[in-house]
């Protein structure tokens, strides 16, 4: 019964923590409620840095929401928004950043990183099949003349039944 009592007091103990903040913002029409979702949806969070700013629980998420929600009801259009939040916060608050030349390593690094492990895959299969041909064998020049005296010396026309009866 202890344990019961205990179990359960813990479990209301989390489940009170667990509780998020809803924000409840008033929109003249639908199509604005869609636009702020796409917004908040869009911006990453600068605290939590794998989440947007929809999801994210942090303080500074909230602000943002708030800031986000209170240009809208200003007028401001979703480029001029995102400039502002850009300028406050660098090309981290977007989760597809410009190209840029500051970019460039960001965008095009893993197809080059990728373009260069064909590449030295392909140098070394290359590699081997040019040391393969060139010592086709591996074996020394006695050894290859004992293989072909070897070689000689079989049959060559034994049929499955001759191979039976050795």
């Amino acid at each position: 019964m202890k344990r019961l009592l205990s179990a359960a007091v813990l479990g209301l103990a989390l489940l009170g923590s667990a509780q998020a903040a809803i924000d409840t913002y008033e929109f003249a029409d639908e199509a604005q409620r869609q636009r702020y979702r796409s917004l908040i949806e869009e911006l990453r969070c600068p605290k939590c840095q794998n989440q947007n700013i929809a999801d994210s629980d942090a303080p500074i998420a909230m602000d943002l929401r708030a800031e986000v929600y209170r240009m809208l009801q200003e007028g401001q259009s979703n480029e001029q928004i995102i400039d502002f939040l850009v300028s406050r916060y660098g090309d981290f608050v977007l989760y597809k950043p410009p190209v840029t030349t500051r970019t460039l390593l960001l965008w095009y690094g893993p197809a080059g990183l990728l373009l260069g492990g064909f590449v030295l895959l392909g140098v070394v299969v290359l590699r081997r099949r040019g040391k393969k041909s060139v010592g086709s064998s591996g074996l020394s020049a006695d050894e290859q003349q004992r293989l072909a005296a070897l070689l000689s010396q079989r049959p060559t026309n034994q049929t499955p039944q001759d191979k039976k009866d050795r």
